[in-house]
């Protein structure tokens, strides 16, 4: 069932990091080994809502979201949107991008560092607002419950999270901005930061405005087909369960890209982070694509959801933590290598803190209202 489902992501992962090996040495390696597991740990929680969704649909449209899908979320959101970033940051054609990286990487790492300053503030405030959005929300299950506690009660208030990443994005323009790292030095970016996190908030808040506009329209369809099932049981007539197909599934495939091009920003946007190689980026993200789209399959062929309760929270400190750093990265450089591990190493602690919190609940036979407010490391 596991070499089944996983086989494809087992092999593409051997052949992309050996590529990287070879291609561009053991750094590359690193770091496209790194991406992937960034990619992974941030869209664990896009998986699993994928499988919870996608289990509805009949076995058509299943296959079109797991093929088509698949091209649309490597392809388009891995490989070109990355891409689509730098040209538009650089003020240079996508293709012109690209042969830059290819022909002239010292011209194309310039472009990138100058240009670096309006990408951090625009990812920055986009992942900012995914961390606010999910600390301020109420939970059942609270990892570090002093802090999420009071957070959770406070985010009553609304447009707190809004407020909050304004006020954030005004600091850094009157601080890490006025001493901006560029190509030939450093300079006030200030106006340039402004303008990139605020384009960072309004894309954030239109995708989620989007996302809730197919999520209203599903719910209308799936309203829709299920008076017309009761009718149909009211006139004798034999219901199959198959899932949902016709406009209901369609508006569900809708709903689902958009939803998973939303989980697909943070890995983008977190992975300039951690390098501004736009190939090593796609390769090592189009490597996680590759296992959470065996991992939503494994769910909905399974037909349960993972228990590990504390993962999403893990991954969502990991977003708030790439957040902070790519605002401090506007003047100060930070290693690759450190920003890719505390995501690695919040994500594993939320995973081991699950795997416990799953152990003392069975030890004693149910659950446990204590994991709900406490952090187990």
């Amino acid at each position: 069932m596991i070499l089944k489902t996983f086989g494809w992501s087992f092999a593409i992962t051997a052949a992309g990091l050996a590529f990287a090996a070879w291609q561009w040495g053991w750094e590359a390696f690193g770091i496209v080994l790194i991406l992937s597991i960034l990619e992974i740990s941030l869209s664990f929680d896009n998986a699993v809502v994928n499988a919870g969704i996608l289990k509805k649909m009949n076995a058509f449209w299943q296959k079109i979201f797991l093929t088509i899908g698949i091209l649309i979320a490597v392809f388009g959101m891995r490989l070109v949107f990355p891409v689509a970033i730098v040209a538009i940051s650089a003020k240079v054609g996508p293709i012109e991008a690209v042969q830059l990286a290819l022909d002239k990487p010292e011209q194309y790492e310039a472009l990138v560092t100058d240009a670096h300053p309006a990408i951090a503030a625009f990812g920055g405030m986009f992942l900012l607002m995914i961390f606010l959005d999910f600390i301020f929300d109420e939970r059942d299950h609270k990892w570090l419950g002093w802090l999420e506690r009071p957070l959770s009660k406070l985010g009553k208030v609304d447009m707190l999270s809004v407020c909050v990443a304004l006020i954030v994005l005004l600091i850094t323009a009157m601080t890490f901005a006025t001493n901006a790292h560029t190509s030939s030095g450093y300079a006030d970016k200030s106006a340039t930061v402004l303008l990139s996190g605020v384009a960072g908030l309004i894309t954030y808040l239109a995708v989620n405005g989007l996302s809730s506009f197919f999520e209203n329209k599903l719910e209308e369809e799936e309203e829709r087909e299920h008076e017309e099932e009761e009718k149909a049981k009211a006139e004798g007539k034999q219901v199959s369960a198959v899932g949902l197909a016709g406009k209901a599934a369609f508006f569900l495939f809708l709903y689902l890209e958009v939803l998973d091009a939303s989980f697909s920003f943070d890995g983008v946007i977190g992975a300039f982070a951690i390098t501004n190689h736009i190939f090593w980026m796609a390769l090592g993200l189009g490597i996680g694509a590759m296992y959470v789209r065996s991992l939503t399959v494994y769910l909905v062929r399974q037909g349960t959801l993972d228990d590990y309760v504390y993962l999403e929270h893990g991954a969502h400190y990991a977003i708030g933590a790439l957040a902070a750093i790519l605002l401090i990265t506007i003047e100060h450089e930070i290693s690759e290598i450190i920003t890719g591990l505390v995501g690695v190493l919040l994500i594993g602690a939320s995973f081991w803190s699950s795997v416990v919190r799953n152990k003392r609940v069975a030890a004693e036979g149910g659950e446990d209202s204590e994991d709900k407010t406490t952090v187990h490391v």
